[in-house]
Parts: C-alpha cells; structure tokens; sequence
C-alpha cells in the first residue's frame, strides 16, 4: 500500500494534491474528505483553529494506523493523508485525506475508520481562536 503523509502549516491546495494522484488501472474508487474549520465552536463564533502537534509521536501513531489500514482492508492501494498545523482560518482546509481502493466500501470503511482512529489516538490538539482575533481585512 502505497502511504503519504504530511502535518504541515501550509495551506492545503486540494486541486494540486489531486492532480499528483498516480494513475491506476485497478482502482475504482477514490475516497477524498475535506476536513474544513468551521466558524462556530460549541455555539460560539470563532475566527479558526490553532492546531498543536507532538510531531514525532503523531508520525508514529498515523504508522500505526497506516499498518492497520492495510492489515484490515488489503485491497486499499494508496492512503494519503495531509493535516495543518498552526492557525487555520474558518473555512479553511484542516484535513485532506485520499483513500484509493479497487471499490468504493473499502474505500469508505477504512477512510471512516481512519479519522474516528485519528482523532482518538493521534496527539494533535486544537484551541479555538476567538473570533476577536481574527486579522483584519485590507
């Protein structure tokens, strides 16, 4: 199984990570969730997210579950995953995730699994930013 991953301050441009994606004759089903911010933290406005790593540790955990993606669902060919670091606007990209697999319920099966498993054991935080600090526009 092919295997991507990137924990970047960087914005993510999803058009180009699509247009890199390699050609394939025997997947069917190309899985890609956007995780965007959204402007509103338990019912309170908010101008983004600040997201903080253990770096060396988050690599080790999405190895992890990297290995058991392959493990549980072997007919997956490519798992790219992309996650901000740093201050992320509403309305930004957080999270880009690509699942690659010759059909579509590996695909969903292991891309749902995938981000509930992230969440739960991936040390990546994030602090609301208050809408107060927001940059103001020009």
């Amino acid at each position: 199984m092919h295997r991507h991953l990137l924990l970047t301050a960087d914005p993510i441009d999803e058009v180009e990570w699509i247009r890199s994606r390699t050609a394939s004759t025997t997947c069917g089903a190309v899985l890609v969730f956007n995780g965007i911010v959204r402007g509103e933290e338990s019912g309170t406005a908010i101008a983004g997210l600040d997201y903080e790593a253990f770096r060396q540790m988050a690599i080790h955990q999405f190895g992890r579950l990297f290995d058991a993606v392959e493990s549980r669902w072997p007919q997956v060919d490519s798992v790219r995953l992309l996650h901000r670091t740093g201050p992320v606007a509403a309305g930004e990209t957080s999270l880009w995730l690509e699942i690659r697999s010759p059909h579509r319920a590996e695909a969903f099966a292991a891309g749902q699994w995938l981000i509930d498993e992230m969440k739960r054991i991936v040390p990546i935080w994030k602090r609301a930013m208050p809408e107060a600090d927001r940059p103001a526009q020009p």
